[in-house]
């Protein structure tokens, strides 16, 4: 049901990938093996600050860094996947986007007739495809369906069922055209590969965090990785909504702008009693005081605060096999968990 669908190889059961996450303040690559049944293993890992030049523009100090990374990825990552595998050769690039050079939303679109029709892959793809949005300069990177409801009722088995009513909650994934040209050229003048899938950062990690907590149907997922911030609003199991707030050096500021977005959402929405607060270490424990700190009974309207759950990396540590003794990188874990559940999880 995603753009990623064609790059998956039917009945491939193991893939190598790098996994390559691009931020504004740092970049970072992994070698991963992939076999459908087991647990995904990172067997390298590395991340390295971008440190622009005076005068020059960040987008050319991350493109600068991304190179070195790549050169460092196949200088010292490539054996590593050749002791594991007795390969070198990895199948695909990874690259998870994040802002400013991408952006997320989430859309409803609904699909009736007066006689009763028969809910398939085909008719929802068309769906999509027909809906779809084309933004100047943005590719489309993704596309997802996240979310079914047939007749009023969220389904999670919804194909070969028939309905008078489909409703499709579908995740789009935006990135900066300039942006991902020049990424992809830099991978490819080190991979020699054209399977490249870049994809926004704050959608892949919106999935994989909810194939780490599948049963988790109401909860706010605060994105605070890089230097946007973004909030996705999960209820009775479905994404609703998701906003953006500008991240700032001062911890106080964003806390501000933070509680200023989940008012305006909460106009519109009951909030959730569980937050679930994604962000780099040490940076998280900080952000979660100041989450705590904050009278943010007077959104929810209730003497109780949320509860603030912290996401490290040793939550996602029992569903990703490290093999490295490079620390745990909570970022490249959820690259790693995303990508084993859309290529060898059930698909929504």
């Amino acid at each position: 049901m995603n753009l990623f669908s064609g790059f998956f190889r039917k009945g491939k059961k193991r893939e190598s990938v790098v996994l390559v996450d691009i931020g504004a303040a740092s970049v970072a690559g992994a070698y991963a093996r992939f076999t459908e049944g087991e647990l995904p293993i990172l067997l390298y890992t590395r991340r390295l600050p971008v440190e622009p030049r005076e005068g020059e523009p960040q987008e050319r100090a991350m493109l600068r860094a991304l190179k070195i990374l790549g050169d460092t990825l196949i200088r010292e990552g490539a054996p590593a996947l050749m002791r594991h595998t007795g390969s070198g050769r990895s199948d695909l690039i990874l690259a998870s986007i994040d802002a400013p050079w991408q952006k997320t939303t989430v859309r409803t679109e609904r699909f009736e007739q007066k006689m009763p029709f028969l809910f398939t892959k085909s008719l929802a793809s068309e769906i999509v495809k027909k809906t779809s949005v084309t933004v100047p300069r943005k590719i489309l990177a993704d596309e997802t369906v996240i979310g079914t409801i047939l007749n009023g009722y969220r389904t999670n088995s919804p194909y070969g069922k028939r309905a008078h009513r489909a409703t499709l909650i579908i995740l789009t994934s935006l990135i900066d055209e300039s942006i991902a040209d020049h990424i992809v050229s830099v991978l490819r003048s080190v991979y020699h590969t054209k399977r490249i899938l870049p994809i926004a950062g704050s959608s892949l990690r919106y999935q994989a965090m909810h194939a780490a907590f599948p049963h988790e149907r109401d909860a706010l997922i605060i994105d605070a990785t890089g230097p946007q911030t973004s909030l996705a609003l999960i209820r009775r199991g479905l994404s609703v909504s998701v906003l953006e707030a500008a991240n700032t050096h001062d911890t106080d500021s964003w806390t501000r702008n933070v509680i200023d977005e989940l008012a305006e959402l909460a106009k519109r929405y009951p909030l959730p009693r569980t937050i679930f607060l994604l962000a780099r270490e040490p940076e998280i424990t900080v952000l979660r005081e100041k989450l705590d700190a904050a009278n943010l009974g007077k959104i929810w309207l209730s003497d109780t605060p949320p509860h603030t759950v912290s996401v490290l990396a040793s939550h996602i540590g029992g569903l990703v096999h490290q093999a490295t003794t490079a620390p745990a990188d909570l970022p490249l874990l959820l690259m790693a968990l995303f990508y084993q559940h859309s290529a060898f999880g059930e698909k929504t």
